[in-house]
């Protein structure tokens, strides 16, 4: 069942930058002025929870500068399309997602495997529950766009992406750098249905691409300053992104 809209559920970060939390998942909101820059979408039964979340923020979706995509799981990129069909919003993405959210491949935890963790605490509620918020629905982004050149983007919040992959081969991490905040997307979570750890940790095995690959690009996110980390999955996290994942990957 989609989880049914809350103002609650938009919880203001920072001055400008807003996370929500929809169907067990997050996506995050920057303004600036009249626009913004959406990262992440949700799922695909999250669309009206999405749009109801710009209208609280007073942001049309005509006003969305881009949607950047931390990577094309379809709890993450589950409007994008959509929206770039509606409003005309580019969809962005590191280079590597780009066939990724097109759907020439698809690299997600598939059906199989997640029955094959069915025996594991929490697994069959949250696969009833993807499946029902389009977890298998066709996502693909007809004309995903890669960045159009290294460092930050020329966006509300000026994002820096930040290259971690492992949970899919083009999985970035954004950097908003006047607030200190890391939109984190898989690359850490702080909880997360099919998980009894709370706080910072890698998802599941079943979830990730390359788990080695995953752990080793936390290194990435261990030569930021920031102390605000906003994951895919699980609440805001504040304190330093540095240790936190550094942390995480000395837990292996």
């Amino acid at each position: 069942m989609t989880k049914q809209f809350r103002e609650e559920d938009v919880v203001q970060v920072a001055d400008g930058v807003h996370a929500v939390f929809g169907s067990d998942v997050t996506w995050v909101v920057v303004q600036a002025g009249d626009s913004a820059t959406l990262i992440d979408t949700g799922y695909p039964a999250d669309r009206a929870n999405l749009l109801a979340s710009l209208e609280l923020l007073k942001v049309a979706p005509e006003a969305l500068s881009a949607v950047l995509i931390t990577h094309a799981h379809n709890d993450h990129l589950g409007s994008a399309q959509w929206l770039h069909a509606a409003y005309g919003v580019p969809v962005l993405m590191h280079a590597e997602e780009v066939p990724h959210a097109r759907r020439d491949f698809l690299d997600q935890v598939s059906v199989g495997k997640v029955a094959a963790n069915a025996w594991r605490p929490g697994v069959v509620p949250w696969a009833l529950r993807a499946l029902g918020n389009g977890g298998t629905a066709d996502v693909a982004v007809a004309e995903p766009q890669a960045f159009p050149a290294p460092g930050a983007l020329d966006l509300p919040g000026a994002p820096v992406p930040l290259h971690i992959p492992g949970h899919t081969a083009g999985h970035c991490a954004y950097l908003l750098p006047d607030s200190g905040i890391v939109v984190g997307g898989d690359a850490i979570a702080t909880g997360h249905p099919t998980s009894r750890a709370k706080g910072p940790q890698l998802l599941p095995a079943m979830f990730h691409k390359d788990r080695e690959r995953a752990l080793a690009g936390l290194s990435v996110l261990e030569e930021t300053d920031a102390e605000v980390l906003v994951p895919g999955h699980g609440p805001v996290y504040r304190g330093s992104v540095r240790e936190a994942a550094k942390l995480v990957r000395e837990r292996g």
